[in-house]
């Protein structure tokens, strides 16, 4: 913390140390300057935007106690794959008239739920009732998979260029005392 410095002052200064003068708060009077490496402070910070490019959203999937089977097992893989993307799920168990009463039983098929996603889930909060309606959030096991860019595709090549390796000319040797011709039209030149 320098003070209240001149901005030649400070310009000076960050010259003489090799670096950049960055306006932090130009709102403020005086503004606030600080003597920094900018191009350093840029990379920092584009790094922080891209740590935080996947944020975790909430998805939903709803099923009833009687919900079927197999309707289960296909509601089950979709929450896999948000899981695996690295959102959160929330599993919603809506309750219809006499339904409401046996809660027990939607806290077995919870159970039975949190079993079958546990390798890539963990219960973030426990199932409680409200209403109508039984909520249970699973958090996914590990963050997101960086998904990187696949690498480019060879350009082809041009026609003549493939034509010509299919049968490749032999540039003619040069022995001691003379020279090779440059190309093939001076060659013919020499010869005749």
């Amino acid at each position: 913390m320098v003070g209240i410095v001149p901005t030649a002052e400070a310009l000076r200064q960050a010259r003489d140390a090799g670096l950049d003068l960055v306006e932090m708060s130009p709102n403020e009077r005086p503004p606030v300057c600080k003597i920094m490496d900018y191009g350093k402070h840029k990379y920092e910070l584009s790094k922080k935007q891209k740590q935080k490019h996947h944020e975790q959203k909430i998805k939903e999937i709803r099923v009833r106690p009687k919900t079927d089977e197999h309707d289960l097992e296909i509601k089950l893989n979709r929450a896999r794959k948000f899981l695996e993307h690295g959102d959160r799920v929330q599993v919603t168990m809506l309750f219809r008239g006499r339904e409401r009463f046996r809660q027990d039983l939607a806290r077995e098929q919870f159970d039975d739920i949190v079993k079958e996603l546990a390798d890539v889930g963990k219960v973030d909060r426990h199932a409680r009732s409200m209403g109508r309606r039984m909520t249970l959030l699973l958090a996914p096991l590990k963050a997101a998979p960086v998904v990187k860019k696949p690498a480019p595709k060879p350009k082809p090549r041009p026609p003549e260029a493939a034509a010509g390796d299919a049968a490749p000319n032999p540039a003619p040797q040069a022995t001691a005392g003379e020279s090779a011709p440059a190309t093939p039209s001076e060659s013919a030149q020499t010869a005749g």
